[in-house]
Parts: structure tokens; sequence; C-alpha cells
């Protein structure tokens, strides 16, 4: 086994691009989530049902609760802004909570053929993921 040495300029430059690309991908889970929390909180549910179809057989509390747990995790994503060491735990917590409510969403809409919304879930469980495993590392 052979291990290769990267300059140290090399490997502080790979560093940063991972931060970026790290940071980046949280800022649309963020943009993402504030938004679909913001409407399923403020939207009437005859919007939610056109926009969405599913919340039609869900009880509008549970939209609604929905709604609250999203912004609550997209916030979450974003306090290592305020301070590393209290936010990358939080981070990590709300990333892991992403990942489940995710995960969930992507079996739901691929059982009732919901292609549409099933794609969306797995791009968000994708970048998800990878600021997890990133930032779990970091």
């Amino acid at each position: 086994m052979t291990t290769t040495h990267l300059p140290v300029a090399q490997s502080r430059s790979r560093a940063v691009y991972k931060n970026i690309t790290l940071w980046t991908l949280q800022g649309w889970i963020a943009m993402f989530f504030i938004a679909a929390g913001y409407a399923k909180l403020t939207e009437p549910m005859t919007n939610l049902i056109t926009l969405m179809g599913w919340p039609a057989v869900a009880p509008e509390n549970m939209v609604r609760g929905l709604g609250m747990v999203e912004l609550v995790l997209a916030l979450g994503v974003l306090t290592p802004l305020i301070s590393w060491r209290v936010g990358r735990p939080l981070l990590l917590t709300a990333s892991a909570g992403l990942i489940v409510m995710e995960s969930t969403m992507l079996v739901i809409h691929a059982l009732s053929q919901d292609i549409g919304l099933a794609v969306v879930n797995a791009i968000l469980l994708a970048f998800t993921l990878a600021v997890f495993l990133g930032r779990r590392s970091a």
C-alpha cells in the first residue's frame, strides 16, 4: 500500500472547496424547507391540495405540524452560522431529522406513484446525505 502526500496548499484548497460546496447545499436545503414549511403553515388547504395533492388525504393539523417541523429543521441546518461549536451538533441533528423525513416522503410518493414529488425528495435526500456525511467528518 502506498500513500500519497498532498502539498499543504492543495490539501487546504480541497478543504475550502468542500466547505463551499457543503454550505451551498445547506443553503439550498434551508431555502427549500423554509419555503415549504412557510407554505404549509400559511396557505389555505385548497391551495396546498392543488399544489401537492397529498394534503387532501391528511388532516389539516398534520399538514400544519409538518410545516412547523420543516421550518425548525431548516433553521437547524443554518445554526453553524451562529457558532460552529454549538451549531454543528444542531446541524447534524437537523440533517438526520430531514433524512428521516425525506426518506419517508420518498417512499410515500413512490408508492402513490407521484413520480415528480418522489424525484424531488430523492434529490433533497442526496443533498442532505452529502451535508450530513460531510459535516460529520469535519
